[in-house]
């Protein structure tokens, strides 16, 4: 742990600071838009459209790497990024919005190809693993600081834009003046979607839903809030309590995934997560209840992500799970592009209460597939399972590739453990 973090703390200090100014534009336009008085749909429509610049980006990042190069393209998205974020309070309209957060989506997707490449290159076969939990940690600790900057300024105002800006441009110093040599890029030749599908039902399934689910839970929490009343402290500690149940129960959910059928686990988080939900809608008018449904709800649903990405991997060849993770990040892509309109229509609809409604059916419809998935396809056996590697729903193809790596490590070192320990004949 030690050796990962002296040759990579420039890098993860760069992507935490990345990571606290995406955190936080979420959430101040989420509160800004409604000062502005944009409705609930018009907000679930600029929301959607970062995921859809994100899906953009991951595609056609790697073809503009290979042609310009790592330090270019960081630079040009970067700059771009900046000024983006100081003109939305200039330009306070839906449309614009919009289009500037179309353009934010693609520019950060590009910039976490770019970043976690450097990451991934700066880790050995033996510090992969602890790197990408390391990297992980460093995610949701950058999300969950960026909510206290929430009431730290006037969301009515500039200067959190502002902040917004500068943390971003800093961010690219320790990262651009790092000693880290610049890695080559290659990608995997992708399975075919049909492929994966064909593979893990299940899996393809789960992983579209959690693209609905962690992008409502990106994109319309603070929405929700100030639909709900709250004040700007109270949303603050809304948005973050999601993603501070993530980081606790990640590694311990990872765990028990593990030793056990994967899709029982499914299906007991999926159940549990859509009875949060339910507690959610029923006890809105309790912060503290309201609190604790999030925090809980967050440490099901973020680790179900990767939860479900072990299990598609427990169907593949070592040499298909990179191929198949960049199928994952598009069907979670598509997801996450629907997620916030469809909230934000029913918000629109029936009220604030809708936002915990769309949360609780996506996780109910889960949990009913994965019990009928068990009727029709066996468990694969103890022998067959590989390890559960971290990996967050805003990941990049490059993390992606990350993480199936660091799973066919311990995939591999399972085996070797095995084989040592069984009587020489």
């Amino acid at each position: 742990m030690i050796d990962v973090l002296r040759s990579s703390w420039a890098l993860l200090l760069g992507m935490l600071l990345l990571m606290v100014g995406n955190g936080l534009q979420g959430t101040l336009l989420g509160v800004r838009g409604a000062i502005e008085g944009f409705s609930t749909l018009e907000l679930s429509i600029v929301m959607s459209a970062y995921f859809a610049g994100f899906l953009g980006g991951s595609r056609m990042a790697p073809e503009m790497i290979r042609r310009v190069g790592h330090i270019r393209v960081f630079a040009a998205l970067g700059s771009m990024i900046s000024a983006a974020l100081v003109l939305f309070p200039v330009l306070t309209d839906p449309i614009s919005w919009t289009v500037l957060r179309v353009i934010i989506g693609f520019c950060f997707s590009a910039v976490y190809v770019t970043a976690e490449s450097w990451l991934n290159n700066a880790a050995t076969n033996e510090t992969r693993g602890k790197a990408l939990s390391i990297y992980m940690v460093v995610q949701m600790a950058g999300i969950v600081s960026a909510q206290g900057l929430l009431v730290l300024g006037d969301p009515s105002g500039y200067t959190l834009f502002i902040v917004l800006s500068v943390l971003v441009s800093l961010s690219f110093a320790p990262i651009l003046l790092s000693a880290t040599p610049t890695p080559a890029f290659e990608t995997t030749k992708p399975m075919s979607l049909r492929e994966v599908l064909a593979v893990s039902p299940l899996g393809c399934a789960g992983i579209f839903v959690m693209g609905g689910v962690y992008s409502a839970m990106f994109g319309m929490s603070a929405v929700y809030g100030t639909e709900a009343g709250l004040g700007l402290g109270q949303i603050s500690m809304f948005v973050a309590s999601f993603y501070v149940g993530g980081l606790l129960l990640q590694y311990p959910i990872g765990w028990i995934s593990d030793r056990m059928d994967r899709r029982v686990l499914i299906l007991a988080i999926s159940v549990l997560a859509a009875a949060l939900a339910v507690v959610g809608v029923l006890g809105g008018g309790l912060f503290w209840l309201l609190l604790s449904a999030a925090f809980l709800f967050g440490g099901m649903a973020n680790p179900l992500y990767a939860l479900l990405v072990a299990y598609t991997n427990d169907f593949l060849e070592h040499e298909q799970m990179a191929a198949a993770g960049g199928r994952l990040i598009f069907i979670n892509g598509v997801g996450a592009i629907f997620g916030p309109l469809a909230v934000g229509a029913i918000m629109g609809a029936i009220g604030p209460s809708g936002y915990f409604i769309y949360l609780a059916v996506l996780m109910a419809t889960l949990a009913v597939y994965a019990a009928y998935r068990m009727t029709v396809r066996p468990a694969p056996s103890s022998d067959e399972t590989g390890s559960y590697a971290p990996v967050m729903a805003t990941t990049s193809p490059v993390a992606m590739e990350w993480a199936q790596e660091a799973f066919i490590e311990a995939a591999q070192e399972a085996e070797e453990t095995e084989d040592k320990s069984q009587p020489a004949v």
